[in-house]
């Protein structure tokens, strides 16, 4: 059954425990951060004139660096959507040791976490403290009241009390017990209304914080493009990569195997048929060994067939696909499938994957020494996973060019990432991670 949203209001209350593990150490951290970073800077601009100042400078980019990063991760905590921190390295990522260590000071990353630890975060910190530690103190103290109350010396000129701001009568004089309830009753509205209040409070002046990560301590937009032009090209050239392996690896098979059988059996028939009308018995050998060696090579084909995307993909969908494959496996290979029904996914993401479980388990029987394989499919985190496991000796490694190297080089192409675990002594398990479009 689809799992239902709980309403919004629902989610604030969740959010508030995260929100104020946020909120309520801003002041020590903002203090500790405005003292440290702002000591070591000016220290060293007032010796800026001298080698050293320079170097103290730079532990106050440094510093001011670590503050920053711990300001993501606290918002990350709070659970807000991660913010992606600066590429550090950018400035001058094949210079020499002296210019990488005075990179920063040319680097506007840097003076952006400076000015966010030594002024705005302060400021800003100092505001979104108060009024949570206002907001929760009064819904806390309004709430309870009732109980800690009595501990509280009654005096006789009530000037102000729920009864007054009711009725008008604020020189009213009540007495204690009635006095005591009227303010019991006036705080607890008070705290009920500051309680109600409260997720929207926490959760705004989280997104104030957010707001200001967001624009000083994130990359800046054209860096974001940057790497992902970065990573579609080398996206692009694993993509180019793998087929060429692919298509390598398949000449050389087809060259190794049915090829050689293909010729061999040229050879049997031409020698059969010299030899059909001189000594018939030699010749039916011939044809029999000719028969046997049509039927490797149509095995050998139809084993390197499997690379390719056989019929039942394109009719019934990948499940089905990997269902034969798995009929078909030198090894016992059970199938389970996770995807939701109705699931329906690219043709060119289905061949993808049926490829990749095939070349997985064709390493599992290879190299392996595997009794048993199994293959998973699921959605999760937005990814078409494939996960091939089986109980062989393990130790499975890249090596170029074959393997587990052109699957991660498959992998890659698409944009996906390649998990293999194969500890000595097995098991192993190869997860593909295959992001869907949209």
């Amino acid at each position: 059954m689809p799992t239902r949203t709980p309403p919004l209001y629902a989610r604030l209350w969740r959010g508030v425990p995260r929100e104020l593990g946020f909120l309520l150490p801003l002041l020590p951290i903002v203090v500790v951060g405005i003292s440290l970073t702002a000591s070591v800077f000016f220290t060293g601009v007032g010796m800026i004139f001298i080698v050293v100042g320079v170097f103290i400078v730079l532990a106050a980019l440094f510093i001011a660096r670590g503050f920053g990063m711990f300001e993501l991760l606290r918002l990350r905590g709070a659970g807000f959507p991660a913010i992606t921190p600066p590429k550090w390295d950018r400035v001058a990522p094949q210079a020499s040791p002296f210019a990488k260590i005075i990179a920063p000071t040319v680097d506007g990353h840097y003076w952006l976490y400076l000015l966010h630890t030594m002024v705005i975060n302060p400021i800003v910190g100092i505001v979104t403290w108060t009024i949570t530690i206002v907001w929760t103190s009064t819904a806390l103290g309004g709430l309870s009241y009732w109980f800690w109350q009595r501990y509280i010396p009654y005096g006789t000129d009530r000037d102000w009390t729920f009864w007054g701001v009711t009725t008008g009568d604020f020189g009213s004089d009540l007495s204690e017990a009635a006095g005591r309830a009227n303010d019991s009753i006036f705080f607890l509205v008070v705290g009920i209304l500051f309680t109600l209040t409260l997720p929207f409070v926490t959760r705004g002046l989280t997104w104030v914080h957010y707001g200001i990560a967001k624009g000083m301590l994130s990359a800046f937009l054209s860096e974001v493009l940057q790497q992902q032009v970065t990573g579609l090209a080398s996206s692009r050239s694993a993509a180019v990569a793998a087929e060429g392996t692919a298509l390598r690896r398949l000449e050389r098979d087809i060259h190794d195997g049915p090829q050689q059988r293909l010729v061999r059996l040229q050879m049997d028939l031409a020698a059969a048929d010299r030899q059909l009308d001189a000594d018939p018995a030699a010749a039916r050998a011939l044809i029999e060994e000719a028969l046997q060696q049509s039927k490797d090579a149509l095995d050998e084909l139809r084993a390197l067939s499997r690379g390719f995307a056989p019929p039942i993909l394109l009719d019934r969908g990948l499940v089905a696909a990997l269902e034969s494959l798995a009929v078909r496996a030198p090894l016992p290979t059970t199938v389970a499938s996770e995807l939701p029904d109705g699931t329906v996914l690219p043709e060119e993401l289905q061949r993808n994957a049926y490829f990749i479980a095939a070349e997985a388990l064709t390493n599992a029987a290879k190299h392996a020494e595997a009794a048993a394989a199994t293959v998973v499919v699921r959605i999760a985190g937005g990814a078409l996973e494939v996960e091939v496991g089986d109980d062989g000796r393990g130790g499975a490694v890249a090596v170029a060019g074959h393997g587990i190297a052109g699957l991660h080089e498959r992998v890659h192409g698409l944009g996906g990432t390649l998990e293999v675990t194969s500890p000595d002594g097995g098991p192993t398990t190869v997860l593909a991670k295959l992001p869907l479009a949209g």
